[in-house]
């Protein structure tokens, strides 16, 4: 039962209701496509005439279009209604600590252009190549907003990045030098956050119907984004989620980005199973972590025991937010998901023996998002908002 916050209360006047039931035709729209009023009609319970009004609006803001005439059941064959995806509509910034993607993409998420770059360590050598990126991109299409994935503690309100270990930056306010530069809203967030954003949004249906999960993303550290109640879960300034920095043993492999030797992300990102890698191999160097994953889906010994062995210390902080917060899934993104076969044992193992008797585990799922997961996160900062709206509040 959530209690009301009265100083972020809004009323259900009549422009409330058909904000709502705007935001329901739309997501009907978007999940069930190609649907005819007359469906969604059935479906909602709303008045036939309620739907054409609102369908009439997405259609003139260019967001919902008519495709055709669907099989008819009995009487007039049915106008069959989907997303309109024509054009690029979002921009997307996903920042990480060796590389920075700057992608826009369509109202469905579908990638039109992108373009990557080294990321430089100071902010300046970062986020110019980044305003260039996005002018070029605005030119040529419609763009309605930006968002930007960071590898730190950030402040959506503000578009600050508080602290970014990796660069070392802080109070950087990076929504406000991008927006300036390019005259467009932009939205921030955490890294895992926009992840976890996506998967609620844009993800199979296993994911996207659960309404309480946690995301674990697997990079050169390890972040987590939490869903509570179908909504993305930032605690006080957005801080809430690091829980990279638990405590999960001594000596790691790599030290953390925060500088300790006893965090999790120490023990279980990718730099941490590179450096495994190399222990076992005495010292043979790799091009990136996805060549280790190449070596161990190849069958090489060392790489999949570097691999397994990582997968058993991320699974060992996992069990620690199953038992905490008791979450439907708990889904797990990044390169290291592509060996899914090989680590799926160690990772649920600890996980499975965690939990009390009698009490249900939650599912353990790889990501369901195609591609780069943390740029779709980018991009689902902006696109979100278009199918949120009242729905969410």
């Amino acid at each position: 039962m959530r209690r009301i916050d009265l100083r972020k209360v809004e009323t259900a006047n009549l422009h409330t209701v058909r904000k709502i039931n705007r935001q329901i035709v739309l997501n009907y729209v978007r999940e069930r496509e190609p649907i005819s009023r007359a469906a969604i009609a059935r479906e909602t319970a709303l008045q036939r005439s309620t739907i054409s009004e609102i369908v009439e609006v997405l259609t003139g803001e260019g967001l919902v279009e008519e495709i055709g005439e669907g099989k008819s059941t009995g009487g007039r064959r049915p106008t069959l209604l989907r997303l309109r995806t024509v054009g690029a509509i979002a921009i997307g910034v996903n920042i990480t600590p060796t590389c920075t993607t700057v992608a826009s993409s369509d109202l469905a998420g579908v990638v039109v252009q992108q373009e990557s770059f080294p990321t430089d360590p100071a902010p300046a050598g970062t986020l110019n190549p980044i305003i260039e990126i996005i002018r070029k991109f605005s030119d040529q299409s419609s763009i309605e907003g930006v968002g930007v994935s960071v590898p730190g503690l950030v402040t959506p309100a503000t578009g600050n990045a508080i602290f970014v270990p990796y660069f070392k930056w802080r109070d950087l306010p990076i929504g406000e030098i991008i927006s300036k530069a390019t005259g467009l809203p932009v939205t921030i967030d955490n890294d895992a956050n926009a992840v976890a954003l996506a998967e609620l949004w844009f993800g199979r249906p296993e994911v996207r119907n659960a309404r309480d999960f946690i995301f674990v993303l697997v990079a050169d550290g390890v972040g987590t984004g939490i869903i509570f109640d179908g909504q993305v879960y930032r605690g006080v300034r957005g801080a809430a989620g690091e829980f990279g920095h638990m405590i999960v043993g001594t000596n790691a492999p790599v030290p953390c980005s925060c500088g300790n030797d006893d965090c999790w992300e120490a023990f279980a990102s990718e730099r941490a199973a590179t450096a495994r890698y190399h222990k076992l191999n005495g010292g043979k160097r790799l091009a990136n972590f996805a060549a280790l994953i190449d070596h161990a889906l190849e069958g090489e010994p060392e790489a999949k025991t570097a691999l397994t062995e990582t997968a058993r210390y991320l699974g060992i902080g996992i069990a620690n937010l199953v038992v905490g917060f008791s979450p439907e899934a708990v889904i797990v993104g990044g390169e290291i998901t592509r060996a899914w076969p090989l680590i799926e044992t160690a990772l649920t193992e600890k996980i499975e023996r965690s939990v009390r008797q009698g009490v249900p585990s939650a599912r353990i799922l790889r990501s369901t998002l195609n591609g780069d997961p943390a740029l779709k996160g980018a991009l689902s900062l902006v696109l979100a908002s278009k199918f949120a709206g009242a729905a969410a509040a």
